[in-house]
């Protein structure tokens, strides 16, 4: 393993994630100050527990004391400057604005029957909690989100005031002050909508199974795995990395912070190997993003992709994701090997790896994630998978004394999930204001309509214009406000183009509805190492010393399924097991699989020797001729790609081409 020396410690990471990720730039309270807010973040997770268990309260209410919580504890927790030097202490004006966001949030539990019955009529009161709502929502989440999604909501905001003033067809009546109120804290449409809706149920306990996978050491064992199984294998560290990446992405929902806690530890590695800086720290940032679109527990959008689409389950969300994740890693592991080929790396030694023994020893730390595949598939709903699968996990913990979860443990775990629900239900928050806005004025079906026309009607380009939207947005964002976005923006394109030549009012099909907005959904999280603003990227690059737009664009090559995958399943949704065979599947696989080599092949320029210039390109072509699941294309492609394998099984062994 690597030198303990060489691996990160906690100050540093902590620095690494303060300057990347606005999540992670909190106080750090202690004394009686602290001990208040580790109990209130204790009384956030024991009120979400106590409303997921009994589901008894009237949705506004949940929602509203849940929005109260987090924006009382980000005031508290997130200062007004993310240099501030007082990171031990808590400035006046937050108390004040700590304070007020209670207010907001008890508004609706004392006053619920009162406003219900003026129906749409606001008071001066109404107006005033309305308007402090909005603008509480916003500034905290440029505190513990980031500028990018505030200023997005500040000018959806302004777009529904100044609707007159819009030219062209983005022009509509405006919404008066009240109207605007009313629309953006009175409705369901707005921040009390359904996003915060996902993030006060599914999400925040999902954050909570994760805060209680990490209290039995799943993190440190899903590396020791990862070193068991991949460690002795061609470039050993690279792919430990994207093993472990991969399982981490079920208990991290942040690309950055995934970079960082696993990064610290298989990057050196890497280096130490002999990767260069740049492509050690770009294997764990496509990596580590990668483990937002990898079932069974994804991105937190994907939660809210099951509310937005209607008639679909997180299973059917998770099955259909299978496919393309799959391919994500294959090509990541696939690049990886070719370059430690190329560049003539070996595995790890016996004596670098853990004790195979003591590893599987703790292979029951795994059974609360199957569990909740178990329980998915099986039809249960998702609250009440992840409620079993928490308790499955304090269960499972006992089996071993150094894994077991005692009571201070549980404690512990329940303000850790609390912690990491702050930024979430601000971006969703925000997110909700977006959406009423798209819905009061009709501005979603106007911007599809207007991304249609750009493209003149045709698929392809539509979807180009689409990837661009949702990575542009999603530079600096996160994923979550991200896909509200583009989910209520874009995916409307591509799904109007996809049923133009069905009968007019009929139900969108599931297969189109799916891949439209799991299209969005990709572009939005692979952002995250898109340059010039790639977040995980250039964590990784603080992790490796490497340079950060290098490492950008070498993540972003190593990702490169996450750029292709998606218009294949657009085009044909195979990849996302909808209406298709077990046979079918299984040819799916194996081509795709196999498609993902000779794509991985050319981007490298190494297969079974170094490819010349054009041996790289005919690579390429064959495979996105095999990964798009098309009988024909699928024929040539494994033709060529049989081809290429005999010339180089040949040239090689009869050294007809001096390499250099």
């Amino acid at each position: 393993m690597a030198d303990q020396h060489e691996i990160l410690s906690q100050e540093e990471q902590q620095k690494i994630l303060e300057k990347y990720d606005p999540e992670s730039a909190t106080r750090h309270l202690e004394g009686i100050l602290g001990t208040i807010v580790f109990l209130v973040l204790l009384a956030f997770s024991i009120f979400q527990l106590y409303a997921s268990i009994t589901q008894s309260l009237p949705r506004q209410i949940l929602l509203s004391v849940h929005l109260g919580f987090a924006l009382s504890l980000i005031y508290i927790l997130f200062p007004a400057r993310k240099k501030s030097k007082k990171k031990h202490s808590v400035a006046w004006y937050d108390y004040i604005l700590a304070l007020l966001s209670l207010g907001v949030g008890a508004y609706y539990p004392l006053m619920l029957d009162t406003i219900a019955n003026r129906v749409g009529t606001l008071t001066s009161m109404d107006l005033l909690v309305g308007t402090l709502a909005v603008l509480l929502t916003l500034e905290a989440t440029r505190r513990a989100v980031g500028i990018p999604i505030t200023v997005i909501a500040t000018l959806f905001i302004a777009y529904a005031y100044f609707g007159q003033s819009m030219p062209g067809f983005l022009a509509h009546r405006g919404l008066n002050f009240e109207s605007l109120i009313n629309t953006l804290f009175f409705t369901s449409e707005g921040i009390l909508g359904t996003p915060l809706y996902v993030s006060a149920t599914f999400i925040f306990l999902f954050l909570l199974f994760g805060a209680f996978l990490v209290k039995t050491g799943v993190g440190q064992y899903f590396n020791d795995l990862a070193l068991t199984i991949a460690g002795k294998r061609v470039g050993g560290p690279a792919k430990v990395a994207i093993f472990s990446s991969a399982l981490q992405g079920t208990i991290s929902g942040s690309s950055v912070a995934n970079v960082v806690t696993s990064g610290s530890f298989t990057i050196p590695m890497m280096k130490k190997l002999g990767y260069k800086k740049e492509f050690a720290g770009a294997v764990e940032a496509a990596a580590s993003t990668g483990g937002q679109i990898m079932p069974p527990v994804m991105g937190a959008a994907a939660f809210l992709m099951v509310e937005f689409i209607g008639g679909v389950s997180y299973w059917d969300i998770a099955k259909a994701a299978a496919i393309p994740a799959i391919l994500y890693f294959s090509g990541i592991w696939i690049m990886t090997h070719f370059e430690a080929k190329r560049v003539g790396l070996v595995g790890l030694s016996k004596e670098q790896l853990p004790n195979k023994k003591e590893v599987f020893k703790k292979i029951h730390l795994l059974i609360p994630i199957l569990m909740v595949i178990i329980l998915l598939m099986s039809g249960m709903s998702v609250m009440r998978a992840a409620l079993w699968s928490i308790v499955a996990t304090i269960l499972v913990s006992l089996f071993l004394k150094e894994t077991r979860i005692g009571i201070k443990q549980i404690i512990e775990a329940l303000a850790d999930g609390a912690r990491t629900a702050l930024a979430v239900a601000a971006a969703t928050a925000s997110a909700g204001i977006i959406v009423g806005v798209v819905t009061k004025t009709g501005l979603g079906l106007k911007l599809a309509n207007g991304l249609v026309d750009l493209a003149n009607g045709q698929l392809l380009l539509t979807l180009f214009f689409t990837m661009l939207t949702a990575i542009v947005l999603g530079m600096g964002s996160p994923t979550t406000a991200n896909y509200v976005i583009t989910s209520t923006i874009a995916a409307p394109a591509i799904i109007t183009l996809l049923t133009m030549d069905m009968p007019a009012g009929g139900a969108v099909p599931v297969s189109i509805a799916i891949s439209a907005h799991l299209f969005v959904f990709y572009f939005g999280i692979v952002a995250d190492i898109t340059p010039p603003v790639a977040l995980a990227a250039f964590a990784a690059a603080g992790v490796s010393g490497g340079e950060p737009i290098r490492t950008g664009v070498n993540s972003a090559k190593l990702a490169i399924a996450a750029f292709i995958i998606p218009y294949m399943f657009v085009l044909s949704p195979e990849l996302l097991m909808i209406d298709t065979t077990i046979l079918q599947l299984i040819w799916v696989l194996i081509t795709a699989i196999t498609g993902m080599i000779g794509i991985g092949a050319g981007i490298i320029g190494f297969w079974y020797r170094k490819l010349y210039w054009f041996e790289r390109i005919i690579a390429i072509i064959s495979g996105l001729m095999l990964v798009y699941p098309e009988g024909l294309t699928d024929t040539i492609g494994l033709l060529i790609f049989a081809a290429m394998v005999v010339s180089q099984l040949v040239t090689r062994k009869k050294g007809k081409y001096k390499l250099a």
